[in-house]
This record gives C-alpha cells, sequence and structure tokens, in this order.
C-alpha cells in the first residue's frame, strides 16, 4: 500500500474539503490532519514551518514535499484521472471555471460566509458588494447549469468540485438558493457522484 499523503485542513473551509473529496474519489490514502483556523491554528509555529504562508488547505507528500493552493492541489492529485477532461479545449474550461472560482465567486460567497458564520456578524455591517457580486456568481452559474449537466458539459470535472465546495453552503452567507433550481438540482449531483452527503 502507497504510503499515505497528509492533508492539513479545517473541516470548515470549502477550499480544503474539496482536497479532501478528490483523494477520498480518486482512492489516493491521505491522513487528514485538522488545522483550526479560527483559532490561530495556522500560525502556530509548527505549521508555519511546513507553509510559511499560513493557510490551509496543504498536502505533506510521503517524500516531504508540501504543495499548497487547493486548486493546484486537486489539480495534482487528480493528473490522469477522468476529473481532467482529455480534450484541450474542454480543459481550458475546466481551469477557466477553476479561476473564476478564486476570483468571482469565494471572494464573495465565501468571504460573507466567514463573516456571517463565524465572526457572527450583522448583514448591515457587511460591504454590500459581497452580496452582489454573490448573486452575480450564482445567476452567473445558473445560467450555464440551465444548459448543461456539469459546468463543462456533461461529465464531472474539477471545475464542478472546486465551486460546489462553497456553493452548497452559500445559504450561511445569507444567499438563497431557492431562486436557482439549476444550481440545486447541480448541487446534488455533484454531491451524488463524489460520493459525499449533502450539506447540512
Amino acid at each position: 500500500m502507497a504510503e499515505p499523503l497528509i492533508l492539513y485542513g479545517d473541516p470548515g473551509s470549502g477550499n480544503c474539503l474539496k482536497v479532501k473529496w478528490v483523494a477520498d474519489h480518486l482512492g489516493i490514502p491521505s491522513v487528514w490532519r485538522n488545522v483550526d483556523v479560527p483559532g490561530g491554528g495556522t500560525r502556530e509555529p509548527a505549521f508555519l514551518a511546513l507553509n510559511p504562508a499560513g493557510r490551509v488547505p496543504l498536502v505533506v507528500f510521503p517524500d516531504g514535499e508540501t504543495l499548497s493552493e487547493s486548486n493546484a492541489i486537486i489539480i495534482h492529485l487528480a493528473e490522469g484521472s477522468a476529473l481532467i477532461p482529455e480534450a484541450a479545449r474542454a480543459r481550458a474550461r475546466m481551469l477557466q471555471w477553476m479561476f473564476w472560482e478564486q476570483y468571482s465567486h469565494e471572494p464573495y460567497i465565501a468571504v460573507r460566509r466567514y463573516q456571517l458564520h463565524y465572526l457572527k456578524r450583522s448583514p448591515d455591517e457587511l460591504e454590500p458588494r459581497l452580496a452582489e457580486r454573490g448573486v452575480d456568481a450564482l445567476r452567473l452559474m445558473q445560467g450555464t447549469l440551465d444548459r448543461s449537466a456539469f459546468l463543462v458539459g456533461d461529465t464531472l470535472t474539477l471545475a464542478d468540485v472546486a465551486l460546489v465546495a462553497y456553493t452548497r453552503m452559500a445559504h450561511e452567507g445569507g444567499f438563497d438558493l431557492a431562486p436557482y433550481p439549476a444550481i440545486r438540482a447541480w448541487i446534488a449531483r455533484v454531491e451524488a457522484g463524489l460520493g459525499i452527503g449533502p450539506y447540512a
């Protein structure tokens, strides 16, 4: 049996969960180690020795090398699998969604969730742009998923993994998914495809 990877992450983080999901889905042996991000776990000297950037998720490979940034990690783990399209244009489309997720989805939906759910701030205290841009992101996804089962056609890819992580938690950021039936159906398809249960 291959020596397992060590995955450092916070179970409340969508960015961390997507790494765990891909490893589990592909049968890659791994050991999960919880890092309490709100409690300062990423600022501990032992963790900073592994990742001076002080961020999770982080993977430590059996040879001692490390890799951070969730989308970089899942691309590496999924290399050669069905989660990455073989066709060049479909692969580029997958990457387009993954870049978009980090720049135009996560900074609004995940950040608003963190402010409301973890910091217990009032919606009135938050920058209105977080809600506005989050709704823009959901509308774009809804339009795409009205036309296809997954973000890159009819097959589950890393684009879906990357985007489902925080989309299925969006209600905790004050985003009502009721007006987005295609997104809700897509979330269920991705959860089924990855073999993960629905988010409570």
